[in-house]
């Protein structure tokens, strides 16, 4: 399969053929994702981060590197000329000078795909507004597989944020392509977008729930998030939700054996930390699949492998 020169940014974008050959390829980088590869030798990823990151960025800083290749970017707009007014367009025509391929994080829905417009090279959205973030869904996708066997035939829970959680966004496109009952959990006021929603349950079994306890006994991945402080308008409606879930130790009491804990961290208060000793907790382990699956993307895109 040729991903070769391909803008990533929507999940909704690419078949099952293409995320199952992405995620095969994946498995085959731990080859050499200790030891290193020259497989991308003097390609070089622009990285323009406007907003926080730590395993976003760093995963694929350290994906490139392990290629052969180099990063170079920012990670801080105020240290850039969008302090002196610059806008995106013309930010992003200056970075492609000077690299082979761009990943680009914005606080604003769309950006990502008005990037693309502009750019010349390939562009990777690492997080579009509470829009989107494809490459996370694509790991959280590589660890289902990696961790139970099969992402089909498995009952699989999201949970928290549902309206601002660009994460469950993506990943739940990616899931519909899938054999999976889908329970959407979450209070009224973070339910799943309605557009979201609209596109997948045509798909799949989809169930939206404001509990989590009842669903425990059945599901096979329980995809915890937070409560996304920063994307609300009024602090009033976030206090009134800040506090809706918390996993303990206690309720795995009653879990399937296989089941798994998965997370996009960071965290807040939605897992406690006597979860991480326990067999099922694997969000840390998902930061690992997450460079795999970076270095697939990326030598895919830039060399067609």
């Amino acid at each position: 399969m040729n991903l070769r020169g391909r803008d990533v940014i929507s999940l909704k974008d690419f078949s099952r053929a293409e995320i199952d050959w992405l995620l095969e390829k994946a498995d085959s980088m731990k080859a050499f994702a200790r030891t290193g590869t020259n497989l991308l030798q003097g390609r070089l990823m622009g990285t323009m981060f406007y907003e926080p990151s730590t395993r976003t960025r760093l995963s694929f800083e350290s994906a490139m590197m392990r290629l052969g290749g180099s990063a170079i970017g920012f990670a801080e707009p105020r240290i850039t000329s969008v302090e002196k007014g610059e806008n995106l367009a013309d930010t992003v025509r200056t970075v492609e000078n000077y690299a082979d391929i761009l990943v680009i994080r914005h606080p604003l829905e769309g950006a990502a795909r008005l990037a693309a417009d502009f750019a010349s090279v390939p562009v990777i959205n690492a997080g579009s507004g509470a829009e989107e973030h494809p490459t996370q869904a694509l790991l959280d996708l590589f660890t289902i597989k990696k961790e139970l066997g099969s992402i089909d035939d498995t009952t699989i829970a999201l949970v928290g944020d549902l309206r601002y959680g660009r994460t469950v966004h993506s990943l739940a496109y990616g899931l519909s392509l899938y054999n999976v009952k889908l329970h959407l959990v979450s209070p009224e006021l973070l339910r799943m977008r309605p557009e979201v929603v609209l596109d997948i349950k045509h798909r799949i079994k989809v169930t939206e729930n404001p509990e989590i306890g009842p669903l425990l006994p059945e599901v096979d991945v329980l995809y915890m998030t937070r409560i996304q402080k920063e994307r609300f308008a009024d602090m009033a409606e976030y206090e009134k939700v800040k506090w809706s879930y918390r996993l303990n130790a206690s309720q795995l009491s009653n879990v399937k054996d296989r089941m798994i804990v998965m997370h996009p961290l960071p965290r807040a208060e939605e897992i406690a930390f006597e979860v991480d000793g326990t067999k099922h907790a694997k969000y840390f382990r998902q930061m690992w699949y997450g460079l795999l699956t970076r270095m697939a993307l990326l030598a895919s895109i830039l060399e067609a492998g």
